[in-house]
């Protein structure tokens, strides 16, 4: 993982970005995805976190997509639930280190986009 000191990234970057990833809490891959095409070409490091967005978001959908399948034999409401905790904590925590000018790898996430 690279680190990236607050000084080096532009401070209306790093707002875009804790608006992001905060986004993805309410409106799941489509502000990742509009800024992922909006400043891939302007910034590298907002095209990374971008992208971390972009793929975490999009292996949530498949997740909950797998629970509500699931809520047919009960385990699936318990999935359910901790799909939206989780989301909601690691958004959170790559909204701050964004919001700090630093790199954040969200854990679980498939690479779709790099």
């Amino acid at each position: 993982m690279q680190e990236t000191a607050s000084q080096e990234v532009p401070s209306s970057d790093r707002t875009l970005a804790l608006l992001m990833h905060l986004s993805g809490i309410f409106f799941w891959f489509l502000p990742p995805l509009i800024i992922y095409f909006m400043k891939k070409d302007e910034s590298p490091w907002m095209r990374r976190q971008a992208a971390e967005a972009l793929n975490f978001q999009l292996t949530m959908l498949i997740a909950w997509i797998v629970s509500l399948v699931l809520v047919l034999v009960v385990i699936g409401i318990f999935l359910c639930w901790l799909l939206g905790f989780l989301n909601l904590v690691l958004c959170i925590i790559a909204a701050v280190k964004a919001n700090d000018g630093k790199d954040y790898r969200y854990p679980m996430s498939i690479g779709f986009v790099s």
